[in-house]
């Protein structure tokens, strides 16, 4: 989007009422829902190309990364596909070739003006079993180091204070540069350039996890006390058939020393039901164990069959959906009971909040333990006597708590 407005384009956003000639649809194709979902948004903008409403109609991403021979013939109404890692391509086709004055990490922000997301790798290796990620993006290819930190002061200067760090596999980032674990130093030398009030963490690795990053975490104030990390399940027998080449004892050791070094860190996770192979057994030890874990952040999906996958290949999907939906939902009542009851526990407390927006009677802010639009809010009854402004940080005492949100009051 920034090289496209470097040539002259305006972009925005998507619309409810396209104005502009091309709609670049950029889709997902990880697992069911999402590709539906992007094949529905397609549908829908051809339908409004039909209706002289759009002049041209592009679809890029990870779902033309993988089915572009399939798209091309089933949706010809499409005048190009592009796939996940072919904006330079588009930008020639559009005209608008690369502009060299842009650097490789500058950006038009799409997030509120105060967070951002910052992409550290590429890629996976692990090839678990029901993941089709390393089939779309490849191999795991970390950004140099530098490249990194020159973005995260050019996002500061633009006037970001959070950063969401995101890959595939946060654990792997720097073995492909010096077959080493660089995340540690990575996260400590962010945390030290001048302006970066929040750093959090998606999505960690449990198996071969650098654990020299709870050092970092406890250090410093601004590294969110927030760890993303996807466990999965926890038997055994379970973990064996996803290939996630950890045990339960170890992934139970690793989450005792991850609370035990960072006292107060919330954990996030996801958990898979329904994979081939779940019995009734195993499901009822994972219900168990996430009421022992009391993890303080959770989500959970149902497994869904996807092409290419060893599950797939080596696999029978033998569980009922119906099944698959029903366990789902379980163990989300569990987590919601969990969360409840964890929520409780901060009325009365201060928390340093920071404001998101304002919704009609309310300023809607997150705490450190919350990452955008994925996890809690706190919502603050707007007053004329103190008001809130967007980006800035206040600590607010905790008034009220529901299963997954608060309310507070600006101190």
């Amino acid at each position: 989007m920034r090289q496209l407005e470097a040539a002259g384009w305006t972009c925005v956003h998507d619309p409810e009422e396209p104005k502009g000639e091309i709609c670049v649809i950029n889709t997902c194709g990880f697992i069911g829902d999402a590709k539906e979902e992007s094949i529905n948004m397609i549908l829908q903008m051809a339908e409004r190309k039909k209706k002289k409403k759009l002049h041209k109609l592009i679809v890029m991403g990870c779902l033309s990364e993988r089915y572009r021979a399939e798209l091309e013939a089933e949706l010809p109404e499409v005048d190009a596909y592009y796939g996940k890692f072919d904006f330079e391509h588009m930008l020639g086709d559009l005209g608008s070739p690369s502009d060299p004055r842009c650097s490789r990490y500058e950006r038009k922000i799409t997030t509120p003006s105060h967070y951002a997301y910052l992409k550290i790798s590429e890629g996976c290796n692990r090839m678990c079993s029901y993941c089709a990620i390393p089939l779309i993006t490849g191999r795991h290819t970390s950004r140099p180091k530098a490249e990194i930190l020159d973005e995260v002061r050019w996002l500061v200067n633009q006037g970001v204070k959070e950063l969401n760090v995101i890959a595939q596999d946060l654990s792997s980032y720097g073995l492909d540069l010096e077959h080493r674990h660089m995340l540690p130093e990575l996260i400590d030398e962010i945390a030290q350039v001048p302006g970066v009030e929040w750093i959090r963490l998606h999505y960690a690795y449990p198996t071969d996890f650098p654990e020299e990053l709870l050092d970092v975490m406890a250090r410093h104030t601004n590294v969110c006390k927030y760890l993303d990390i996807a466990l999965q399940h926890c038997t055994d027998h379970m973990l064996g058939l996803m290939r996630r080449h950890i045990t339960r004892a170890e992934q139970d050791t690793l989450l005792r020393k991850i609370r035990e070094k960072v006292p107060g860190i919330c954990i996030r996770t996801t958990l898979l039901v329904g994979h081939p192979g779940e019995t009734e057994e195993d499901f009822e030890a994972l219900k168990a164990w996430v009421k022992e874990m009391r993890f303080e952040r959770m989500g959970c999906f149902a497994y869904s069959d996807e092409e290419g996958t060893y599950a797939n290949k080596h696999y029978t999907d033998d569980i009922p959906q119906e099944v698959k939906d029903a366990r789902a939902a379980e163990l989300m009542a569990i987590q919601q009971q969990i969360s409840g009851e964890m929520m409780q526990q901060l009325v009365g407390k201060t928390e340093r909040v920071i404001i998101d927006r304002q919704e009609g009677d309310y300023y809607i802010g997150r705490t450190q333990y919350d990452s955008p639009e994925v996890d809690c809010e706190v919502l603050i009854p707007v007053n004329g006597e103190r008001l809130a402004v967007s980006g800035h940080f206040y600590d607010v005492r905790i008034t009220k708590a529901e299963e997954f949100d608060l309310y507070g009051e600006i101190c």
